[in-house]
C-alpha cells in the first residue's frame, strides 16, 4: 500500500500514513484533537479542516459534506476529516481551526503556578515545610493502601480489560456511524466481487 506524507500546520506535525486513511483517523494519530465526536444523522461535525496542499489526493465530497457546508458554508478546500479519505500518494497539508483556548497556555499556567509554590516552599520555615511533607506523605500512604485493600489485583486486572475492550468497540461504533454512506457502498460492492470471483473459479472443473 502505498504511503502519504501529512503535514498539520498549526500544530507543525507531520509524518507518514497509509493511503485509505481518513484524515480523522490521521489527526487522532498524530494527537489533534477536535473535541467531540462528529454526528452524521444530526449534520454535527467539530473536524473541518483546510487542505492548503494536497486537496486533489482526497477522495470526493460526500453528501454529508454537501448538507454540512450548505449550511454552515464552507472556505476555500475545506473539508470534514471525518468524510476525507486519502486516495492518492503524494504530500498533503493540513490546516487545522483555531483553538478558542491554546493547551499551550494552560501548560504555560500550570508551570507558572507550580513555581509560584516552589518559591513558597521555599521562603517557609523548617519546621512547617516538614509539616507539610508528612501531611502529603501520610495522604498518600493512606490512598495506597485503600487501592490495595479494595482492588484484588485479578479484580482489577479484569477490570481494566473489560474496560478496554468496551472503549474499543465505542471507538469502532463511533467510526462506522460517521463514515460515508458512499464510502461504504464501494466496500460492499468490492467484497461482493470477491466472492463471485471465487465462486466462479471453484465451479471451473480442473
Amino acid at each position: 500500500m502505498a504511503e502519504v506524507e501529512v503535514k498539520f500546520e498549526r500544530e507543525d506535525l507531520e509524518g507518514i500514513v497509509a493511503e485509505g486513511s481518513y484524515l480523522i483517523d490521521v489527526a487522532k494519530r498524530f494527537g489533534v484533537r477536535f473535541g467531540e465526536p462528529c454526528d452524521v444523522q444530526a449534520n454535527l461535525h467539530h473536524c473541518s479542516v483546510i487542505i492548503t496542499s494536497g486537496a486533489d489526493l482526497l477522495s470526493a465530497d460526500t453528501k454529508a459534506e454537501s448538507d454540512y457546508f450548505a449550511v454552515n458554508g464552507r472556505k476555500a478546500n475545506e473539508r470534514l476529516a471525518c468524510q476525507a479519505k486519502i486516495e492518492r500518494a503524494g504530500e498533503i497539508v493540513i490546516m487545522t481551526k483555531e483553538k478558542a483556548q491554546d493547551p499551550k497556555a494552560n501548560d504555560a499556567a500550570s508551570e507558572d503556578r507550580s513555581e509560584q509554590y516552589r518559591k513558597e516552599f521555599a521562603e517557609m520555615p523548617l519546621e512547617t515545610k516538614i509539616k507539610n511533607l508528612v501531611q502529603l506523605e501520610t495522604i498518600a500512604l493512606g490512598e495506597t493502601v485503600s487501592y490495595i485493600i479494595n482492588s484484588p489485583f485479578t479484580i482489577a486486572d479484569k477490570i481494566m480489560d473489560v474496560m478496554a475492550e468496551f472503549g474499543f468497540r465505542k471507538e469502532e461504533q463511533q467510526k462506522s456511524a460517521v463514515r460515508p454512506e458512499e464510502h461504504k457502498a464501494e466496500k460492499s460492492d468490492g467484497s461482493s466481487n470477491g466472492k463471485r470471483k471465487a465462486s466462479k473459479r471453484k465451479d471451473t472443473p480442473s
